[in-house]
């Protein structure tokens, strides 16, 4: 590993999460991981990036991710209409730049938006040491509210789990503690937790679509695709050994079900 690179932790726990990736319109749908589009953006924020900023030194960073608490779907059903019994505005524009009446009127409007509830997530970036420096320092000390892959999702506690020496990020996800709650915690009993977890790996199996090339709302964003790939990672949980009905009698630290919180 060369000298001059580095690794950030952080910590994505929150009541709400959404990575919604290109979901558009009336129905906002979520990831079961962040997304590097996500991720990128929490960081831009804690940097006081302005929206329409270069984002050329953060594609360069690469992610991993590590599912350290599933959490649960979370579909919002809401209906949207105007106090005074208008017709809802068209999202198209007339030329003067202002928006047209729906033709046939409509007066209700749907959506629906998806999170995870509760779920937990250790995500590392690797990249140059002064760059991450600064980052880290940012997320602690954030010019914009972080959130997480939605401004209605702020995160819980701490985000920052610290700058870490260069390592591959394999290595750094099976050395940072696991991050689960209490809660999940007293659910696991086995020694030992296997946990999912992607990262980006030019040599990867699996594209993904969720790297952008800018956030600025006047042009919208295109995602572009990198290559991952998928692992599982086994960490301490702290419990004794001792039979269980969740213990792992394979001898091979890997729990099938534990993607499904079972």
């Amino acid at each position: 590993m060369t000298t001059n690179q580095a690794v950030l932790a952080l910590r994505l726990a929150a009541p709400l999460q959404s990575w919604g990736g290109p979901s558009r319109y009336n129905r906002r749908d979520t990831l079961p991981q962040p997304t590097k589009s996500g991720v990128l953006g929490l960081l831009a924020a804690a940097d006081g990036r302005a929206r329409e900023a270069s984002l050329a030194d953060l594609l360069g960073l690469h992610l991993g991710v590590r599912v350290d608490q599933p959490g649960t779907l979370l579909r919002d059903y809401h209906t949207v209409s105007d106090h005074r019994g208008l017709p809802l505005p068209s999202a198209k524009v007339d030329a003067k730049g202002l928006q047209k009446k729906t033709s046939p009127a409509k007066y209700t409007g749907v959506t629906q938006r998806y999170y995870l509830q509760d779920a937990v997530f250790t995500a590392v970036l690797r990249g140059p040491a002064p760059l991450l420096a600064g980052l880290e320092h940012a997320v602690r000390h954030p010019a914009f509210p972080l959130s997480l892959g939605r401004r209605s999702c702020p995160p819980t506690g701490p985000v920052s789990l610290g700058l870490r020496p260069d390592a591959d990020l394999q290595e750094v996800l099976a050395d940072v503690p696991w991050q689960a709650s209490a809660y999940r915690r007293r659910q696991i009993r086995t020694p030992q937790v296997a946990l999912e977890a992607t990262i980006e790996d030019p040599a990867g199996n699996l594209l993904v679509n969720d790297v952008p090339d800018t956030y600025d709302l006047k042009t919208g964003t295109a995602f572009g695709r990198r290559a991952v790939r998928h692992l599982w990672v086994t960490l301490p949980t702290g419990h004794p050994p001792g039979p269980g009905p969740a213990s792992d009698q394979t001898g091979d630290g890997h729990d099938p079900f534990a993607l499904l919180g079972w």
